[in-house]
C-alpha cells in the first residue's frame, strides 16, 4: 500500500486573488456612522479564520458593535531587534452599484483585473500580507524580527473606531515595534521600458474635517431678507472652493521632485515645482496636491421648508495640511471666512514626515529591484491620511509600501474612492512576491 503524496505548496503568490476576492465580496462600507455603517467583523473572522488555518493566534478587538480590528504576532528569530507593524484597514468608502461597470461588491475577473470597492484601498495588501504569512506557515519560514499584523476598522472615518481605539486601548499588543508599513506606497510610475519609479510614502498630510456654521434670522421665504445663514454660509463655502493656497516645497516633495526631475530629464525650478508636476501624467493629482494646504467643501446642509429660511445653516470642509502647518492652515481659513462664522472640529490629526534612509528603506528597494530591475524607489508625501497617525502616538516610525507594479496606462490615483476601483492581478501577484522579500530581509 503506497502513502498518499503529501499536498503541493503554492507559491507564495499563488493564492492572494482568492484572498483578495474573497474579502472584496464582504461589503465593510464605512459611512461615518455606526448606525449605517456594513461593520467590519465578518472580515475580521474571514482573516482570523485564514490565520488560524496554518497556526497563527489572532485577537479581534470589538469597539462597538459590527466594528472590529484583528491583532496577531508572528515571533522573529531575533528578539532583541524592534518589531515591524505591518497595518491594513478592513473598512472602504460607500459604492454606488448604478454607478458601475461591475457591482463592487462582486469581486469579479475581467480584463486581467480583479474589481471591486477596497480593491487598491485596501484590501488587495490586506491578502496581500495574508497570503505571505500563510506561504510561511506551510513552509517553515521565520522571519530575523517579530512581525505584528493589524487589519483594522474605520481607517476611512478617521480611525476612532479601529487604530485609535487600538492605540488606546490595547496599546501593549504593540509592544516593541518601532517601525510599520501600510498604505499608500509602493506603486509604481513608469517613465520608460527600462525606468519605473516606485512611490514609497514618508511623509503625509494633516487631516482636519471641519464643520462652518452660520446663524441668521429666520423668515418667510417671499420677504426681502438681508440675514441669511445661507447666503452668508453660500458666500463662504465659495471663497473657500475657489482658493489656492500658497506653494511650499517640503523636503519630502523636494526630494520626489529632485528624482522625477533626474528620471525625466526636466530641470527643477524649486520655485516653480508645478512645472514638474504637470508632466508627471496621471499621478499629478496626488502629487500636485503635496505642496500646498487644501481645502475642499463636501457637504451642506440648511434649512426644513421651502418657504421658510432657515436660521442656521451648515457646511463640512475637508482641509489637508502640510507638516508643520496645521495651525496655519486654520489662520489662512479664518481669514477666507471672516470673523462670525463657528468653526467646529469633527477630526484634527497632525501631518507626518520621516527621512527617507536605513535599513528599511534599503530592504524596500531592494526587494522591489530584485523583482523589477527597472526599478527605483523615491520617496514621496501623501495628500490623503491613513492609520499611521495612530501608531506615531506610540512612537512607531511609518512608512507606506504596499507594493504594485501598474500599467504604464493605468491612472491609479482615480480608482481611490472612485468608481470602477480595481487592481492588476499581476501587479497583485507581483507585490506578493516583493513582500516575501522585504519581509523576510528586514
Amino acid at each position: 500500500m503506497t502513502s498518499s503524496p503529501e499536498p503541493a505548496v503554492p507559491p507564495v503568490d499563488g493564492e492572494v486573488v482568492d484572498l483578495c476576492r474573497d474579502l472584496l465580496r464582504i461589503d465593510t462600507t464605512n459611512t461615518g456612522d455606526n448606525d449605517t455603517c456594513a461593520g467590519e467583523r465578518r472580515a475580521a473572522e474571514y482573516v482570523a479564520e485564514k490565520l488560524a488555518e496554518v497556526g497563527v493566534d489572532s485577537r479581534i478587538h470589538e469597539s462597538a458593535p459590527g466594528r472590529a480590528s484583528v491583532l496577531a504576532r508572528i515571533e522573529g528569530a531575533d528578539p532583541s531587534r524592534g518589531a515591524l507593524l505591518v497595518h491594513g484597514h478592513l473598512d472602504v468608502v460607500p459604492a454606488d452599484p448604478a454607478e458601475w461597470s461591475v457591482h463592487p461588491f462582486a469581486g469579479e475577473l475581467r480584463d486581467g483585473y480583479l474589481w471591486g470597492r477596497g480593491a487598491i484601498d485596501m484590501k488587495d495588501f490586506d491578502a496581500m500580507v495574508l497570503a505571505v504569512v500563510r506561504h510561511w506557515r506551510r513552509t517553515g519560514v521565520r522571519p530575523d524580527r517579530d512581525i505584528v499584523l493589524a487589519y483594522t476598522a474605520d481607517e476611512e472615518a478617521g480611525s476612532d473606531y479601529g487604530a485609535h481605539f487600538l492605540v488606546n486601548r490595547h496599546a501593549a499588543e504593540f509592544d516593541g515595534c518601532t517601525e510599520a508599513i501600510g498604505e499608500v506606497g509602493g506603486f509604481s510610475y513608469t517613465v520608460s521600458d527600462d525606468l519605473r519609479l516606485y512611490l514609497i510614502e514618508t511623509a503625509e498630510k494633516g487631516i482636519d474635517w471641519l464643520r462652518l456654521h452660520t446663524r441668521g434670522r429666520p423668515g418667510h421665504g417671499s420677504f426681502v431678507h438681508d440675514d441669511n445663514a445661507v447666503t452668508a454660509l453660500a458666500e463662504a463655502v465659495a471663497r473657500i472652493g475657489r482658493h489656492r493656497f500658497p506653494v511650499v516645497v517640503t523636503p519630502t516633495v523636494r526630494a520626489f521632485l529632485e528624482q522625477v526631475s533626474d528620471a525625466l530629464g526636466v530641470e527643477l525650478d524649486p520655485d516653480d515645482p508645478q512645472t514638474a508636476i504637470a508632466k508627471l501624467g496621471p499621478i499629478a493629482t496626488i502629487i500636485g496636491a503635496t505642496i500646498r494646504n487644501t481645502a475642499n467643501p463636501t457637504r451642506l446642509a440648511a434649512g426644513y421648508k421651502d418657504n421658510v429660511i432657515p436660521g442656521r445653516a451648515t457646511a463640512t470642509i475637508d482641509c489637508r495640511s502640510l507638516p508643520g502647518q496645521g495651525e496655519l492652515l486654520l489662520e489662512q481659513l479664518r481669514e477666507l471666512i471672516g470673523p462670525d462664522i463657528e468653526i467646529e472640529h469633527i477630526q484634527r490629526q497632525d501631518a507626518l514626515e520621516t527621512t527617507f534612509d536605513g535599513e528599511l528603506v534599503d530592504a524596500m528597494a531592494a526587494a522591489l529591484r530584485a523583482e523589477d530591475t527597472g526599478a527605483r524607489a523615491v520617496p514621496y508625501m501623501l495628500s490623503g491620511g491613513t492609520d499611521a497617525k495612530a501608531w506615531r502616538r506610540l512612537g512607531i516610525r511609518c512608512f507606506g509600501f504596499a507594493p504594485l507594479r501598474l500599467p504604464a496606462d493605468l491612472n491609479f490615483s482615480s480608482l481611490f474612492h472612485g468608481i470602477d476601483e480595481r487592481v492588476p492581478v499581476d501587479g497583485l501577484q507581483f507585490g506578493v512576491r516583493v513582500l516575501d522579500r522585504f519581509l523576510r530581509a528586514c
